[in-house]
């Protein structure tokens, strides 16, 4: 992925108190860091923003933490948050292979993934965020009763991680090639690709995956 770079925005990022410069040193800290015993959800790849920050603007009993690669990206969901009040979230700057190296054991109540890199060669599998790898990267953080929730408009990448999670003996707990016609939209909030996929027509895949108990 090319993208263009935004001048200014490491600075801006380094500069916003949503943004945690440190992360790692919050590994299994980060209830003391929020100051509360509320579940911690986090966004794999957040894009701009507009999922996780409109997910803290309606549950202000939950921490959220969104986690992107791009600077240019990145500060996109920054200047979002100029007119955010609340104090239940934070993003982070990082590439989703270290998340063990930022979250400890039991410590993420939900993982969300929206819209991922398809990484369409079959080379790069091991680089998709529902891959068996990432999977057991998960495994590693979530509490027990944890869940992971994959949307995508790419069929063959949802097929991919329906595989993917049998593979990793996942319990499948729902799943829809059709979110906005099923039983599990209510209360569905869009992404900026959600919007723009479903505005052409393009049917919207979603599953939610568990482990099982240990």
């Amino acid at each position: 992925m090319r993208l263009r770079h935004i001048k200014g925005a490491e600075e801006e990022i380094a500069e916003s108190p949503y943004v945690v410069q440190d992360p790692q040193s919050l590994k299994g800290k980060w209830h003391e860091f929020f100051g509360n015993d509320n579940p911690i959800r986090i966004e794999v790849g957040m894009g701009k923003g507009q999922f996780i920050i409109e997910m803290a603007r309606r549950n202000p009993e939950v921490n959220y933490i969104g986690i992107e690669k791009y600077s240019s990206v990145l500060v996109r969901a920054v200047e979002k948050l100029e007119d955010f009040e609340q104090d239940n979230l934070r993003l982070i700057r990082m590439d989703a292979e270290n998340i063990e190296e930022v979250f400890d054991k039991d410590e993420v109540d939900r993982i969300y993934l929206n819209f991922s890199d398809p990484w369409p060669k079959d080379r790069h599998a091991k680089r998709r965020l529902t891959s068996t790898r990432f999977l057991e990267r998960y495994d590693n953080i979530l509490t027990p009763e944890g869940r992971v929730m994959f949307k995508t408009d790419n069929k063959d990448l949802f097929d991919f991680s329906l595989e993917q999670v049998e593979e990793a003996r996942w319990i499948l707990e729902n799943h829809t090639y059709d979110l906005h016609h099923s039983e599990y939209n209510e209360g569905n909030v869009m992404t900026e690709y959600e919007e723009k996929f479903s505005a052409k027509g393009n049917p919207i895949c979603r599953l939610v995956a568990y482990r099982h108990a240990k």
